[in-house]
This record gives structure tokens, C-alpha cells and sequence, in this order.
């Protein structure tokens, strides 16, 4: 199986050699040949959208109306707290083609079809289209899926294969994202599947630390049969979606929803997301989980990505 995946860099050392080389003639020149490193201190950049009792957006929310905790530590200052007006996004479509999803396989195609026709795309947004089943993940398309050969492939795609690699499609995906980062772009994963893995090569921690490194919200789109209830005890396959959309700060949401509601969702998170930094606080871990907590109202419920990966002298 043909798969690739961006490099995510954890641990990035430092390292200053001095060598000296001969003498110089005169404290200047010394000084002058001396070089000179200079190092930042790591940014953190949560997105997070916040919602009332209600489960409205709330509109009018200050930087003083939550704490970030951070690995423990309870942020306050923040570098900067802006409301996200950028309509840009960096979008990829997953799609289950595997046979555990086949009595919901042509409504996720529809819906896909739908999306790609009247999504109200920025001229600088991307999207690619991926699916994944058998033994195989394949790009149908990237930046031109909306072109009569993008479409004509998705609308021929074919249900069937007995394996499932979710795991090895999400690393494909959050590669993509990684590769094409950018402080103003909002990535994002729109997934359709059922949340079973049966035979990927990665396991289910590496393809969420992939999602968290990349920084996308996942849009979990359940492909279970619409027969078994979507409340109450959750098979280990919504637990599974469920678990990649909580903790990106997405959403998990039943295929039986209507997919221009599935999709306001996203437009909606879009432009109600608000965009928070602050320098990333010492620790002795690569990891740093992210607990957002309300300080005045505490019927404010919040929602981000739940950790990140630290990359030093990085935006995060």
C-alpha cells in the first residue's frame, strides 16, 4: 500500500559548535567572525469556538472570560485574541469505500457530490478529495475537484474490499495539511466513515498525533446504519470517531443529518472561530494536553483541539 506522510519534527535541538580557527590580529576582526545565534520563544495558536447553555455561538466573548490551561499551567496572558475573519480553508475529504460501509456508501457519495457543487469556496481555499478502502488510500484529486475529471472519479468510485485502512488515510491526510500549513489557512478534514481499522500499518495514536501536529479540526461524519440508535452506548467505531473529532476540536455527527447542515456547521464554526496565542509554557514533554476553562460565565462551553506536539521556535 502506497501511503506518505509529512515529517512532523518533535525534538529539535540546538546545537552551537565553537572551533577556533586561527588567531586573529585584533579584538575586532575577533568579534566580527564571532558568530551570533538567535532563538524565539515557541508560539502557541489555539483555535476554539465557544458556545452558550444553549449550544448558541456566543458572539460577544473577551480574552478575560477563559483561562487556557496549559500541561497544568493556567494561562492568562495572552499574546494576542482575535476574532478569525479569514474565510480561507485547506480542506480534505476522506471517503470509507470499504465494504463495512456499503448500505451507506452512495449517501456518502451524494453528499460529497453536493458539497463540492455548492460549497461557497474562497478563490485562495483548497480541497482534495481522497478515499479509502482494501488495501489501498488514493487521491482523487487536489485543487481541482471541482473540475468534470475530479467529479467523474468520485462519482464512479466503487464500494467494496473486506479491509479498512482508516488509520493510514488519516496520516495521508494530515500530510497533505502539514505540507501546505499557513498561519491565515484553516485546515480541516471532513471524514465519512464507520471508524473501523482493520488493517493499517499505523495504529490509532500515530494517525491523532498526525491530526494534532497538522492542526486540523476533524468533521467525523458517522457512516453507520441509520437502524442503530446514534445516542446511548457508542460501538468502538463512533468511539473511535468520536475520540479524533473531540480531540481536534471538530465534530461528530450522524450521516443521517442533512449534509448542507453538516456543512453550516463548518461554515459556521468558521466564522465564529475565535484565534488565541500565547508562548508555550516549559515542559519536560513533547506532548502538551490544553484544557480551555470559562472564568465568569461557567455555562460557556468550549471546544479546541485537546493537545499539541511542542515544536521550538515554531508557531504551534
Amino acid at each position: 500500500m502506497a501511503t506518505f506522510s509529512a515529517p512532523v519534527p518533535l525534538h529539535i535541538p540546538l546545537i552551537c559548535a565553537l572551533m577556533p580557527l586561527f588567531l586573529l590580529a585584533t579584538a575586532d576582526a575577533q568579534e566580527a567572525l564571532t558568530p551570533t545565534y538567535h532563538s524565539a520563544a515557541s508560539e502557541v495558536r489555539l483555535v476554539l469556538f465557544v458556545t452558550d447553555q444553549n449550544g448558541h455561538a456566543v458572539e460577544d466573548l473577551q480574552q478575560d472570560d477563559f483561562a487556557v490551561v496549559d500541561d497544568e499551567r493556567v494561562i492568562r496572558n495572552f499574546r494576542s485574541f482575535t476574532r478569525s475573519t479569514a474565510m480561507i480553508l485547506d480542506l480534505v475529504v476522506l471517503i470509507d469505500t470499504s465494504a463495512s460501509v456499503r448500505s451507506q456508501f452512495q449517501r456518502e457519495i451524494a453528499d460529497v457530490m453536493q458539497l463540492l457543487s455548492q460549497w461557497p469556496w474562497s478563490p485562495e481555499g483548497n480541497v482534495s478529495v481522497l478515499s479509502f478502502g482494501g488495501l489501498d488510500v488514493r487521491i482523487l484529486c487536489s485543487g481541482d475537484c471541482r473540475s468534470s475529471p475530479a467529479t467523474d472519479r468520485i462519482a464512479s468510485l466503487q464500494n467494496g474490499g473486506s479491509a479498512t485502512p482508516l488509520f493510514d488515510a488519516i496520516e495521508v491526510a494530515a500530510g497533505l495539511l502539514a505540507q501546505r500549513k499557513q498561519p491565515d489557512v484553516w485546515p480541516v478534514i471532513l471524514l465519512f466513515s464507520d471508524g473501523e481499522d482493520t488493517i493499517s500499518l499505523l495504529s490509532f495514536d500515530h494517525a491523532l498525533e498526525q491530526i494534532l501536529a497538522s492542526g486540523a479540526q476533524v468533521y467525523a461524519i458517522d457512516s453507520n446504519s441509520r437502524g442503530t440508535p446514534w445516542k446511548g452506548a457508542a460501538s468502538k467505531g463512533r468511539a473511535t470517531l468520536q475520540r479524533i473529532a473531540d480531540d481536534s476540536g471538530g465534530r461528530c455527527v450522524p450521516l443521517s443529518e442533512d449534509a448542507g447542515t453538516i456543512f453550516n456547521d463548518v461554515i459556521g464554526d468558521l466564522h465564529s472561530a475565535r484565534i488565541v496565542t500565547y508562548s508555550e509554557p516549559k515542559s519536560g514533554s513533547n506532548y502538551h494536553s490544553v484544557r480551555i476553562l470559562p472564568t465568569h460565565n461557567l455555562n460557556l462551553q468550549f471546544r479546541s483541539r485537546r493537545g499539541y506536539y511542542r515544536r521550538p521556535g515554531c508557531a504551534q
